[in-house]
């Protein structure tokens, strides 16, 4: 989840003579990233066009294949969705604050289903099928669009997104991690050094250290930042990692077991199955067959 430099709350800023942000990126790879894992008050609205790519939003970890479209709640920590190795044509994001367009609008009748789906935005969403299409086909164009024009389409686009069912929650089980802007700094060296080391073992006694911790210090603090175990998560790094390679590489399962960070392939399937409810073989398939 991290790069060296300070990551710090991410301050957006809205356009001038607009009250919320829109930004789109014909070339992703040449923009000013916000800090990886970051955090910010405003809602944040997602769309990238093709490409492949890893989501990392609250606790979850998955792999996305042509585009994304998410919809992240305020607060909730979360990573970039693009690089220079996404092969994406485009991006396109919203930030908003639930309060935009005046305290107390979206708890109007009128609003009600927005003002669901913003809630529900907390744990994070990801649309998929014609929703995923029909919503980011509508944001492409949103950015032409003068300012009145944008707040109108984004109003019709949100009651869109509240009505349909084409959506996953991403933290499924209600908790969404909260990272408290103090913590930020330590959770992202934290993060960093895993995302630079999760091909070889990484020990409690090593990762403690690199956090100035005792073991037992640093195991009850990353289980209340993260809600999880330190070892589930350097796994769902790992695997993530394992499903770019399935799906981008014609290498052996095997092979993509020990580039992934796992020793003992069959603790691989079984960590695989884990966390996509799949064999790396069906996970493989699957992909095949979509593309095809």
């Amino acid at each position: 989840m991290i790069q060296k430099r300070k990551p710090a709350l991410e301050k957006v800023s809205a356009e001038f003579g607009s009250s919320f942000s829109v930004k789109h990126y014909a070339e992703t790879s040449t923009h000013n990233k916000p800090p990886f894992w970051h955090f910010h008050p405003e809602i944040e609205l997602v769309y990238v066009k093709g490409g492949n790519g890893k989501r990392h939003i609250g606790n979850h970890l998955s792999y996305y294949h042509s585009g994304d479209l998410v919809l992240i709640g305020s607060m909730l920590p979360h990573t970039g969705f693009t690089d220079r190795l996404t092969a994406n044509e485009s991006e396109t994001v919203i930030q908003f604050n639930q309060d935009f367009l005046g305290k107390g609008f979206f708890e109007t009748a009128e609003m009600q289903n927005i003002q669901n789906l913003l809630e529900r935005s907390k744990a994070g969403l990801a649309f998929h099928g014609e929703a995923k299409e029909e919503v980011g086909r509508r944001l492409e164009k949103l950015v032409i669009l003068d300012n009145f024009g944008k707040m109108i389409e984004l109003l019709c686009l949100l009651q869109y997104m509240a009505w349909t069912e084409e959506y996953t929650m991403l933290n499924a089980e209600g908790y969404a991690m909260e990272v408290q802007k103090t913590d930020n700094d330590r959770i992202n060296i934290i993060y960093n050094y895993v995302q630079k080391n999760f091909r070889q073992a990484i020990t409690l006694d090593e990762i403690a250290s690199i956090a100035r911790m005792t073991v037992p210090s640093f195991c009850r603090y990353f289980k209340k930042i993260s809600g999880k175990k330190f070892t589930q998560f350097v796994n769902e790094i790992r695997i993530v990692h394992a499903c770019k390679l399935l799906t981008e590489s014609t290498d052996s399962i095997s092979n993509i077991a020990f580039e992934s960070g796992f020793n003992n392939f069959s603790h691989f399937n079984r960590q695989f199955k884990v966390v996509t409810n799949e064999s790396p073989s069906a996970y493989r398939k699957k992909f095949i067959q979509l593309i095809k």
